[in-house]
């Protein structure tokens, strides 16, 4: 097609595709005679062999596809081309044009063109001049600029990823527009304007809009959207320090102020129950919701049950890691299921040694993230505490990086201390810390080991330098209990699942990323079941909260939504996950990686799912569609409850 009868969007396209500093800069000839480069290519350039931009040869395109066009190969390419799979190549003056004028690069929308003929481009270039700015490409008005940017933009991603925007009901394109593209907001799902900045210098020099420039310009040329290295590189390239955020730790629970001692009156009184039972864990459980959270309720409401008092320690700030000795912090007391506040541990040492000798006292271990070793054994040797349990609801006994996951992104095995795999880990400075902490304790304590699947205890046993323990077990924290009811089938597309916190170790990302691909697929819908609604998915969001009141939530959530498939891509190694058993319990099918420890082992040893090789194996799933296979309808699933273990209540008798 000639430029004659290009339509109004092609000519557009020629335009913000057309870079009038390379045309002048390789083309002596233009310069000096002061003709207008972009008319002078539309006129004659394009037939004389001249190139419109760095990045686009006239003459290899037309030698590689010489019966593609009758006309600008530029303006084919445009057109069509792009969506033929036609390949542009360089010009052979880009070099030559890098060296002399730098690495601006203007490239063209790969838009297609449905409108119908316009007025010749003679016409067009006759017209008075479009507004300039020095942000936007050459012959790009700023209404076109805008226009391009309404026609690619989510507003539903916009809200979803910054609710800020949705709770002052502003309209989120005149937002960005406004405002969000400024402050490094992103548009539309998988587009991320640092990354683009970060990898293409010259749109960060250039002061660009990284959005628009790939609009007109990147997504031609085939720029990267972001760090080819994957979201495992992007939390690699976010990490922080260990020293810093255990400075920062230090700094907030120094904020914490200390209550009066006379608050421990009800742990000083001592209760009339003839046991007690000490625990200790990163937080105030009856405050805060997860799964250690929901064992330690589970734990306290069997406690109540049986007339054993139950004293409660946690950080009164939270911590990474554990805490060293010399940085203090006050420290959270529940009595009994109430929490009495924040106080020194010499006033929690006082009110322990006021209160009435107990015939027999026990302990479980669930969490020792922000307490310190001495403190911790202190505190039980006051309440005459040495036997109990220490509950492996983690691997924070092998290393301060407890998810066992080298830099946060790929599963590490707890390689030995000292060795190389853990000294270039942001882990590995807290190492020594974690195992001489650990080590101490078990051998100042009687302590069984209690893993809540075979799979971490496995984990924990083949640690080199992991402590020894007086005893093992595996204690479940639930079962299913089949009903005789089977789940009933959804109609529609297959219903895709992500279930709980959206983290990145609970591959958050790689359901996002699936979302992404697959987001205007016919044959699949994606939901999120949470509390609140995450930003970063085209996901529908189904609320749903896990309480000790509400346990079930989550399954009763999953089987109303009739979901299909979960997402549970785990990139650590779960010691147990309720998020398995509540899928599997609903009916739904689970999907998941080879590092998520006992998630893989009970989708195997159950037939509850796939265990797939890796993420693409995952996409390969549902680019063939062989995932609808796992369909409520096809498979026609069992319905279960889950029967909750009672914990350490479980095993009291044991350590009388």
């Amino acid at each position: 097609m000639g430029q004659g009868d290009a339509p109004e969007r092609t000519r557009r396209a020629l335009a913000t595709a057309f870079d009038p500093v390379f045309y002048r800069t390789v083309y002596d000839d233009i310069a000096r005679v002061g003709a207008d480069p972009f008319r002078h290519y539309v006129e004659t350039g394009w037939r004389e062999g001249r190139d419109p931009a760095p990045w686009f040869s006239v003459l290899a395109y037309q030698a590689r596809h010489p019966g593609a066009t009758d006309g600008d190969p530029f303006a084919h390419y445009l057109e069509r081309g792009w969506r033929e799979g036609c390949e542009p190549s360089p010009s052979r003056h880009r070099d030559h044009f890098l060296l002399r004028a730098g690495a601006r690069v203007a490239v063209p929308s790969p838009e297609p063109v449905d409108a119908p003929p316009e007025p010749p481009v003679e016409e067009a270039v006759a017209s008075p001049p479009v507004e300039s700015d020095p942000d936007l490409p050459a012959g790009l008005s700023r209404a076109d600029a805008r226009a391009l940017v309404a026609e690619a933009f989510d507003p539903a991603h916009y809200l979803s990823a910054y609710p800020d925007v949705a709770a002052a009901g502003q309209d989120p394109l005149e937002h960005y527009l406004l405002a969000g593209r400024r402050e490094g907001r992103d548009p539309i799902p998988g587009f991320s304007a640092a990354d683009y900045r970060e990898v293409n210098p010259d749109v960060a020099a250039s002061g660009m809009d990284p959005f628009l420039h790939w609009l007109v310009a990147g997504r031609a040329e085939g720029r990267p959207l972001r760090f080819e290295l994957g979201f495992r590189g992007r939390i690699v390239a976010g990490l922080t320090p260990l020293g810093s955020r255990m400075d920062a730790a230090a700094r907030a629970a120094a904020a914490v102020p200390a209550d009066r001692p006379r608050g421990l009156a009800p742990l000083s009184a001592g209760g009339k129950a003839a046991r007690l039972h000490v625990t200790f864990s990163h937080d105030d459980f009856t405050k805060r919701i997860g799964g250690v959270q929901l064992c330690l309720q589970a734990e306290s409401a069997g406690l109540a049950r049986a007339g054993v008092d139950h004293l409660h320690v946690f950080p009164a700030a939270p911590w990474p890691t554990l805490r060293p000795a010399g940085t203090p912090s006050p420290l959270g007391v529940v009595w009994n299921g109430r929490t009495l506040g924040h106080f020194a541990i010499g006033d929690i040492l006082k009110a322990l040694g006021r209160r009435p000798a107990r015939a027999r006292t026990s302990l479980a271990i669930h969490s020792l993230l922000g307490h310190e070793i001495g403190e911790t054994l202190d505190i039980l040797s006051a309440a005459g505490a040495r036997r109990g349990l220490f509950w492996l609801h983690d691997f924070a006994g092998v290393c301060a990086g407890y998810h066992l996951m080298r830099d946060e992104a790929r599963d590490c095995g707890a390689p030995p201390a000292g060795s190389a795999a853990c000294r270039i880990c942001v882990f590995g400075p807290g190492r020594d810390l974690h195992l001489s902490a650990h080590l101490r304790l078990f051998e100042a304590l009687d302590l069984t080991l209690v893993a809540p699947s075979q799979a971490a205890l496995d984990t924990w046993s083949a640690a080199p330098d992991a402590p020894v323990p007086a005893a093992t077990r595996v204690h479940p924290h639930a079962r299913l209990v089949p009903t005789g009811r089977f789940a009933e089938a959804g109609e529609g597309p297959l219903t895709v699942a992500f279930l709980g916190m959206p983290s990145a170790y609970k591959g958050w990302p790689v359901f996002t990323d699936l979302a992404h691909r697959f987001r205007d697929d016919p044959r699949y819908r994606f939901v999120r079941l949470g509390s609140a609604a995450a930003p970063g998915a085209p996901a529908d969001h189904i609320e749903v909260s896990v309480t000790a009141d509400n346990p079930h939530a989550m399954r009763e959530a999953l089987d109303s939504a009739r979901v299909d498939v979960a997402i549970l891509w785990s990139l650590c190694r779960e010691t147990f996950s309720f998020a398995a058993y509540e899928a599997a319990a609903a009916g739904a099918a689970i999907l998941t990686g080879p590092d998520s420890g006992n998630i893989a082992a009970f989708t195997r040893a159950g037939g509850h799912g796939l265990v797939l090789p890796d993420e693409a194996a995952l996409h390969a799933q549902f680019e063939s569609g062989v995932v609808r296979y796992l369909s409520r309808a096809a498979r026609r699933p069992e319905i279960c409850e889950i029967a909750y273990s009672g914990m350490s209540v479980d095993l009291l008798e044991a350590l009388s």
